[in-house]
């Protein structure tokens, strides 16, 4: 029991890095465009990252993306010790990537630490006649490595397009004052989509390592609905340490994003969270965990490419495109050499 509660201590602790980590996905273009103070953007973003809940609860009427990370891994090569192993490897993966600026993925960083912990346990990809890794739920995520950064662009790209048009004979000043409160709009929702994508992450882990221990210790078998309904202090307390992370801000990151990739105006800044947050409520409709920070970057080249393709900096582009690549294989082995440490110690 004391380990279970040392794992649902370590979820929240990666769940509030993850605010932190994140924070700068949902507010870097309203900062770099100067409508809101650093401060005023993190409580704005915090806020919506906990409405995300009632989003989830009362309009999807389920936490879908939680049930696809509990189940990346089959059944029967979970336990504890593989839980723990993957979130101590994502919480080291999430600050090393915090501390140089690297926007990377902590779901992927989760993802990546879940399954390496298993293949550890098991000793190679197949055991016992069966695939460790859940392939049917993890490839469609891996697709969307570069699914949700694309889905993000175009529909940057198309939304900035259609706003100049319209725009054309605006007055420039008044347009812009507008943009500016559109903004407020604009990076609420993709808050909105920030915390109904990456709370659900932790709650599929705590629901994963719950699942386990009432099935080998009380002989209880619940489904991930189930374990919910009976356990609704567990998505209260994700969506509840994100928005309390996400106020801690990041602002190494917030500097990548805002303003290192492409410069940002107010009307580029609408399109690109607009269409960010499109992206994450067409990804959570179907239960696809996606990177919040993928999904954002690609929406901000798309908005740069409206100007011209050498107005988006590449060369950052290309450094954040290997973050990415690496990012699951290397918590992957992280979580494995975690895992033999604490196996050899158990």
């Amino acid at each position: 029991m004391t380990f279970l509660v040392v794992i649902i201590i370590l979820a929240f602790i990666f769940d509030y890095i993850n605010g932190f980590h994140d924070a700068a996905n949902s507010i870097a273009t309203i900062v770099s465009t100067k409508v809101l103070t650093p401060f005023q953007a993190v409580l704005w973003a915090a806020v919506f990252n906990f409405i995300a809940f009632f989003v989830s609860m009362y309009i999807y009427k389920e936490f879908g993306i939680g049930d696809t990370i509990s189940k990346t891994v089959n059944a029967d090569f979970i336990n504890l010790e593989v839980i723990f192993s993957g979130l101590i490897a994502a919480i080291s993966w999430n600050l090393l990537t915090w501390w140089f600026g690297i926007p990377s993925s902590s779901s992927h960083t989760l993802i990546g630490g879940f399954m390496g912990a298993a293949i550890a346990h098991a000793g190679g990809f197949h055991a016992h006649g069966h695939d460790v890794v859940n392939y049917a739920k993890v490839l469609p995520t891996f697709l969307f490595i570069f699914a949700a950064p694309a889905i993000g662009m175009v529909i940057a790209f198309i939304i900035t397009t259609l706003i100049i048009n319209i725009c054309q004979r605006a007055n420039p000043y008044k347009a812009e004052s507008w943009f500016r409160r559109l903004q407020l709009v604009s990076s609420g929702l993709l808050s909105l989509g920030h915390g109904g994508n990456d709370a659900q992450k932790v709650m599929g882990i705590i629901g994963a390592a719950i699942i386990y221990y009432k099935k080998t210790t009380l002989g209880v078998h619940l489904t991930f609905t189930e374990f919910i309904n009976q356990n609704l202090w567990v998505p209260l307390g994700c969506f509840t340490a994100i928005a309390l992370g996400t106020l801690s801000g990041g602002w190494k990151i917030v500097k990548t994003m805002g303003t290192r990739i492409t410069k940002v105006t107010p009307l580029e800044g609408v399109a690109a969270e607009t269409a960010g947050a499109i992206t994450l409520f067409i990804t959570e409709h179907f239960k696809i965990p996606v990177s919040t920070t993928h999904t954002i970057t690609g929406s901000i080249i798309g908005v740069g490419a409206t100007k011209r393709l050498s107005a988006v900096r590449w060369g950052v582009t290309i450094n954040l495109l290997w973050a990415w690549i690496l990012t699951i294989p290397v918590s992957a082995l992280l979580a494995a050499v975690v895992y033999f440490i604490v196996h050899f110690f158990a």
